[in-house]
């Protein structure tokens, strides 16, 4: 029988208990969640590899319970995503990581390999090898980007902030968009402004508008955006950061 939602929601409060504490040093907590979540990751990696694994003879589930360990230390509760879906995307890079990795080492395919029909197979094999790793590759990219949508939105949410409210708030123009992402960086270059803008959940107008080029009427216009830009900009939104940095 499936757990209720009172049930469901006790399982995620625990689990980010144990989550902050294993943080914090608590090792025996650490090897809690290692232990009861051991189905978790190698099923994460086993769909990842289209294969079976099992912990202690095969690579590719060591290295899903090490990056597994590595996501226990680096996830932020903050960011907006749970905790399993981010182990799920450091569990996946980590797998494109270790597949390249064997990639690279094989691609170096001596002139003697081509001096057998014996060894096509082989080679076709090396080649498949390398399509699959890019092909995986791209899709963990894929996902990983509508992660960080789904993390930038629940984030927006805090401040009142749709996606809706972002396309009507967007500059037209180019050198517009530019000069709000400017003012962005004004504001979390300032330790106060951002504070304000954190605490408050709201642009610090007054104070802004004596570090800018922008009149205050402007500032109003553009708030959501210049706010959305800010929370990209401090966060953790690799590939949004990538995309603003791209010439129009």
């Amino acid at each position: 029988m499936a757990k209720s939602a009172v049930g469901k929601l006790e399982d995620r409060v625990e689990l980010g208990d144990l989550v902050a504490k294993a943080k914090a040093g608590d090792e025996k907590a650490r090897e809690q969640i290692l232990r009861e979540y051991r189905p978790f990751f190698l099923r994460v990696a086993s769909g990842v590899c289209r294969k079976y694994l099992v912990l202690g003879r095969d690579d590719e589930a060591s290295i899903a319970m090490i990056a597994f360990n590595e996501a226990i230390d680096a996830y932020d509760d903050q960011a907006g995503a749970s905790f399993l879906s981010f182990a799920e995307i450091v569990i996946k890079r980590r797998m494109v990581d270790y597949f390249r990795r064997k990639s690279k080492r094989q691609e170096e395919v001596p002139i003697s390999t081509f001096e057998s029909d014996d060894n096509e197979d082989s080679v076709i094999k090396r080649i498949e090898s390398k399509e699959a790793v890019a092909t995986l590759q791209i899709q963990v990219e894929a996902e990983e980007r509508r992660e960080e949508i789904f993390r930038l939105n629940q984030l927006l949410n805090h401040y009142g902030i749709t996606f809706s409210d972002l396309v009507q708030a967007s500059p037209k123009h180019q050198d517009a968009r530019e000069r709000a992402l400017e003012v962005a960086r004004i504001l979390i270059s300032d330790p106060a402004l951002l504070q304000y803008l954190t605490s408050r959940k709201s642009l610090p107008l007054k104070e802004l508008q004596k570090r800018v080029k922008v009149s205050r009427k402007t500032l109003e216009r553009q708030r959501k955006y210049i706010i959305a830009l800010a929370l990209i900009l401090i966060g953790e939104f690799y590939y949004l950061q990538e995309y603003l940095k791209r010439p129009e």
